[in-house]
């Protein structure tokens, strides 16, 4: 059970949703904070630095999207869930682009909101945390949540880094979408998205920049294995 000590940022501009997310937070041991527009939220998040914040998509003014991505520019620790009506995939393909760590779709039950940010602020606090994984040219401390390739840091947001240790921590072994969001996101749901698709885009493009290896290869309609291989086509060390 979360225990006073986490502090949630309830942002939604409905009265009867916000109260209702309130009063069951709560109860469930939160300290909880309400802003009602994306202006209010950014100066709460800013001023209270809380643990989670949970984020609706359709406010007045900008919308969640847009604060998802403000707050992202400044501070990658916050634990974001999305909370909406909008179920199409596009919508939460949009949201994990934005930054957001998962996606709660309206209506949901109470329990299993509850379940889903107490997931959240487990593996925001512990989650994988430890080990050295050394590849290539390639080192993640999952202990500090850092990542380099050489000599140069690497700008990962904190799902894309438990992404990559996720399958740097099984190397050659064959990784399924479903299999990585269970380890990444605590639940299979946002594998029969493009979720995973666009972490991994982003962790290619910023290793891209950085290395000199190859690291993560598809394997078309199974999904992800995690090899060093050099740009010139021989392969190289794998991670302890």
């Amino acid at each position: 059970m979360a225990t006073s000590v986490a502090e949630i940022l309830i942002v939604e501009d409905d009265e009867v949703i916000m109260g209702t997310l309130a009063y069951n937070l709560s109860r469930s041991g939160f300290g909880v904070s309400q802003a009602t527009t994306g202006a209010e939220a950014l100066r709460m998040a800013r001023k209270l630095r809380p643990d989670l914040i949970l984020l609706d998509i359709m406010l007045p003014g900008e919308s969640g999207i847009e604060v998802c991505e403000r707050i992202r520019e400044r501070d990658q620790g916050v634990m974001i869930v999305m909370i909406t009506a909008k179920d199409a995939e596009e919508d939460k393909v949009r949201g994990f682009e934005a930054g957001a760590d998962d996606y709660v779709t309206k209506p949901f039950g109470m329990k299993e909101l509850v379940a889903r940010i107490n997931a959240n602020l487990k593996r925001g606090e512990t989650g994988g945390r430890g080990k050295l994984i050394e590849a290539g040219d390639l080192q993640l401390d999952t202990k500090n949540f850092t990542a380099r390739a050489g000599e140069e840091p690497l700008d990962l947001r904190l799902k894309e880094f438990e992404l990559l240790a996720a399958l740097a921590s099984t190397p050659g072994e064959l990784r399924s979408r479903e299999d990585l969001a269970k380890e990444v996101w605590g639940h299979a749901g946002v594998g029969s998205s493009r979720t995973i698709d666009v972490h991994i885009r982003r962790i290619r493009a910023a290793l891209e920049e950085k290395s000199s290896y190859e690291y993560i290869h598809t394997a078309r309609g199974l999904g992800y294995r995690f090899e060093a291989r050099s740009r010139t086509g021989s392969p190289a060390g794998r991670p302890g």
